[in-house]
């Protein structure tokens, strides 16, 4: 087992770290729970080797676009495994996204929309970007609730992966 990288991002509840390797085993979960995935892709649980090609794009995105990226993120005070928070060119688009992945032990307590605040000021604040979106499925109320509450605006509808979804954003309040 390889060393863990330190946390580069940290909110009042939450550690963000750069994903690895040895990550594989939460995201499988993650990625085989029919509750995580019914908004995901085609909504079905991933089998084990997309799980693990996912992964690997994953660690290797942010080599390839400075600043964005797909993040670990854990529990400050226990070190728990909380989910995959992301900031991320948005389907073929250019627009950036704001994404997250929660494991449902972590669902409900505000996990999502703290680590969705953050990422969007990290992306506003450090990166400079001029506007942040978000995406859901129209019947992911869970999720649209989140990116309000994280600061983005429901702007209706918009095409993305390839199918009609809810579309949400925000503009970097200092440009």
């Amino acid at each position: 087992m390889s060393a863990k990288p330190a946390p580069w991002l940290e909110t009042l509840r939450l550690d963000f770290r750069a994903l690895v390797a040895d990550d594989y085993a939460d995201l499988r979960t993650l990625d085989q729970d029919p509750r995580v995935m019914r908004f995901i892709a085609d909504g079905k649980p991933r089998p084990p080797e997309a799980t693990a090609s996912s992964l690997r794009r994953f660690i290797r995105y942010p080599s390839l676009y400075a600043g964005l990226g797909f993040w670990y993120a854990t529990r400050r005070d226990t070190g728990a495994f909380v989910g995959l928070f992301v900031l991320v060119y948005c389907d073929r688009s250019l627009d950036i996204e704001v994404g997250y992945r929660l494991d449902p032990q972590a669902w409900g307590q505000g996990f999502a929309t703290e680590g969705a605040r953050a990422i969007v000021q990290y992306g506003f604040d450090d990166l400079g970007l001029h506007r942040i979106i978000g995406v859901t499925h129209r019947d992911n109320l869970a999720s649209q609730r989140v990116l309000l509450k994280a600061g983005l605006d429901d702007c209706g509808w918009g095409r993305y992966y390839g199918r009609r979804l809810r579309l949400f954003a925000a503009d970097n309040p200092r440009r």
